[in-house]
C-alpha cells in the first residue's frame, strides 16, 4: 500500500510556480497610475461666458485665433439660417393662390431642414468654445438678410424673397468655408460645405422651379 501511494504521488503533476508579482513593495501596480490629477479642473467650463469670446476647454487641436475666427463666421451663418428658417414658416402660414398646396408643403419641408442646420451650427460653435447667438432680437441685429414685412404677400414675392435670402446665405457660406480651410479648421469647413451649402443649394433648386415665364391664358 505504501509503495502504491508513492507511485501515485510521483505521477501527480508538479505544482506550477507562482508568477512573479508585478506589484511594487507597497502592493501597487507600477503599470497603473491611480494617483489623481489634481489640476484636471483647470480647463473646466465656467458657469458663465461672454458672447464673442472663446474657451479652450475642449482639446480639439485648434488655436484660440482659429476658434475665434470660426465662431464669428458661424454665428453670422447661424443668424442668417434662423432668419431664413423663420421666413419659410411665415410663408408656410400665409401662402395663398393656385399653388397653395405645393408651396404650403414645400415651405414647411424646407423649414424643418433649416431647423436641422440651426442645431448643427450652434453645436459646432459650442464645440469650438464659443457662445451661439440665440434670441430673436440678437438674431435680427446680426442677420445679413433684410427684414421681411409683417404683411401677407403674393406667392411670387415670397419666392423672390426666399431666393434672395438663400443667395446671401450661400455667399457667406462660401466665404467662411474658404476661411476655415485656410485656418485648418476642417470640422467647420466640412459642416459648411457638406451640410449648409448642399442643403441650401437643393432648396434653391426646388424654390426656383416655381418661377416660370408663362403668360396667363384666358379661358374661352
Amino acid at each position: 500500500m505504501a509503495s502504491s501511494a508513492k507511485t501515485a504521488s510521483s505521477k501527480a503533476p508538479a505544482a506550477k510556480k507562482a508568477a512573479p508579482s508585478a506589484k511594487g513593495s507597497n502592493g501597487s501596480n507600477p503599470a497603473v497610475n491611480i494617483q489623481p490629477v489634481l489640476t484636471q479642473q483647470n480647463q473646466a467650463p465656467a458657469p458663465t461666458q461672454r458672447y464673442g469670446t472663446v474657451s479652450q476647454r475642449l482639446p480639439i487641436g485648434l488655436s484660440e485665433e482659429t476658434r475665434q475666427n470660426s465662431v464669428t463666421g458661424l454665428n453670422q451663418l447661424l443668424a442668417d439660417t434662423i432668419t431664413l428658417r423663420d421666413m419659410y414658416k411665415k410663408h408656410h402660414w400665409q401662402v395663398v393662390g393656385p399653388t397653395f398646396y405645393q408651396l404650403h408643403l414645400l415651405y414647411d419641408k424646407h423649414y424643418e431642414e433649416q431647423s436641422v442646420l440651426v442645431d448643427a451650427i450652434a453645436e459646432r460653435i459650442q464645440i469650438l468654445g464659443g457662445v451661439a447667438v440665440a434670441m430673436a432680437h440678437d438674431v435680427a441685429e446680426l442677420s445679413s438678410i433684410p427684414r421681411v414685412p409683417r404683411d401677407r404677400e403674393e406667392a411670387p414675392v415670397q419666392v423672390s424673397r426666399l431666393l434672395d435670402a438663400h443667395q446671401r446665405l450661400l455667399k457667406n457660406c462660401h466665404d467662411y468655408a474658404d476661411k476655415a480651410d485656410e485656418d485648418g479648421d476642417d470640422g467647420t469647413n466640412d459642416l459648411i460645405v457638406s451640410q449648409l451649402i448642399r442643403t441650401n443649394e437643393m432648396q434653391v433648386w426646388f424654390v426656383s422651379e416655381h418661377v416660370v415665364d408663362s403668360p396667363l391664358i384666358q379661358a374661352k
